[in-house]
């Protein structure tokens, strides 16, 4: 004759109790297993879902203005190339689609998180939104005439299935349009980042599946380079503690919520120095020139 499930339950329920009231020492243990093994791994998984969106750029962060003109920079650049049939893979916060979406006959965004990109795509009746992870894309071959994807390939592991199925999704003769960070610029390693290019190291990757690739990139004006150097000396302020030279030695998920604070803290800091050169920086401040060690941003423009 078996055991059922639930006398085994009461069993052990009545091995503990025996214990905690004999050993009441046994019954704190249990109570901090307890908490230890349920609430802390949940506490952790929504903090750092969390901290993940912070990573964004957002239009409402008065100190993000310099990346968000940086950022809106790019969507102008598509805006001058995209027609038809537009897929946006990643489009965060969705504020890009009010520049791009009136551009397209048909315009598919998707993202991770959910996004608010009900409040930018007003009016737009042709604009669709899905929450998904990439790689795969869940599109037929051959559908759209552009995608576009900007600051998220730095984020994937698989970088290569990313690029084929953008590839496969797009129409002969379709374009990406993508950006991501200049690996020469940085000032610091990003954690959240799981890679970051050159010029050339891109370009090789792109090639692998697109006709032709043209290097693009985004540059500023002195006033975004005087912005620049005063964050450069900033940061450099918080790194030279790091005599052990761990943000490379130790696994980028262990530096993720410090370097996300020390971020924010960072950018609110120059911020509070520098109010009247962060709220001077416009998208006018940026300009698209041939991709070079020295641009901020690359911008390939692909073929297939």
């Amino acid at each position: 004759m078996g055991v059922s499930r639930q006398n085994t339950y009461s069993f052990f329920v009545y091995i503990i109790i025996f214990f905690a009231l004999k050993r009441p020492k046994f019954l704190i243990w249990s109570i901090l297993f307890a908490f230890f093994r349920n609430f802390v791994p949940n506490f952790v998984k929504y903090f750092f879902m969390s901290m993940q969106t912070a990573e964004r750029v957002s239009s409402h962060e008065h100190s993000d203005n310099v990346i968000f003109q940086r950022h809106l920079v790019a969507y102008n650049e598509a805006a001058r190339h995209i027609s038809g049939k537009v897929l946006e893979v990643g489009c965060g916060e969705g504020y890009g689609v009010s520049i791009l979406a009136p551009h397209a006959s048909d315009y598919m965004a998707i993202d991770k998180y959910a996004t608010d990109i009900d409040r930018y795509a007003q009016g737009l009746d042709h604009v669709r939104f899905a929450q998904m992870s990439v790689p795969p894309l869940p599109f037929a071959d051959n559908t759209f005439d552009f995608v576009v994807s900007f600051q998220v390939i730095e984020h994937i592991e698989n970088d290569r299935a990313l690029i084929a199925e953008m590839s496969r999704v797009l129409k002969p003769g379709g374009s990406l349009i993508l950006t991501t960070p200049n690996i020469k610029m940085s000032l610091t390693r990003n954690p959240w980042h799981i890679r970051e290019y050159t010029v050339v190291g891109l370009h090789n990757l792109l090639r692998q599946y697109f006709g032709k690739v043209d290097m693009m990139g985004v540059y500023g004006n002195a006033k975004v380079e005087d912005y620049y150097y005063r964050n450069k000396e900033s940061v450099s302020k918080f790194t030279r503690f790091d005599v052990f030279n761990l943000q490379y030695r130790l696994p980028r998920q262990v530096l993720q919520i410090p370097y996300d604070l020390l971020n924010r803290m960072n950018r609110r800091l120059l911020l509070s120095k520098n109010t009247q050169l962060v709220d001077d920086i416009k998208v006018d401040d940026y300009h698209i020139a041939p991709a070079s060690d020295t641009c901020f941003d690359l911008l390939p423009i692909a073929i297939k």
